[in-house]
């Protein structure tokens, strides 16, 4: 083999190591971007999931304290209602007493004017 076939035959092969190592670079490039695109895809899914299991808590926390809120009203005007029951008697027997009281007097001053 000639000298000119042995450097004819190590150009070709740095062309073809040449070559090789653009391919990985370009491959590396695109698998890079690929990896890039997907870890971009997983944080937004990631994060709408996130907000959707929020929305749910939210959501739920809502109900919860809505309902609370009705049974803290409820028992509110229960307690009013037993409370204006409680004063609705307690007038009358005040009332009554006033109206005793009244009369009493009436039958004193009727008593000491005969």
């Amino acid at each position: 083999m000639s000298r000119a076939d042995t450097l004819l035959k190590v150009k070709q092969a740095e062309e073809s190591a040449k070559k090789i190592v653009d391919e990985a670079g370009e491959r590396s490039r695109a698998i890079l971007a690929s990896a890039r695109k997907d870890a971009v895809k997983l944080i937004q899914d990631a994060e709408k999931q996130v907000r959707a299991d929020f929305d749910s808590a939210i959501t739920k926390e809502k109900v919860k304290i809505a309902s609370q809120r009705d049974a803290l009203l409820s028992e509110g005007r229960e307690k009013a209602a037993k409370l204006e029951t409680v004063a609705e008697e307690r007038i009358l027997k005040v009332k009554d007493y006033l109206k005793q009281e009244f009369e009493r007097t009436i039958d004193v001053t009727a008593g000491a004017d005969e």
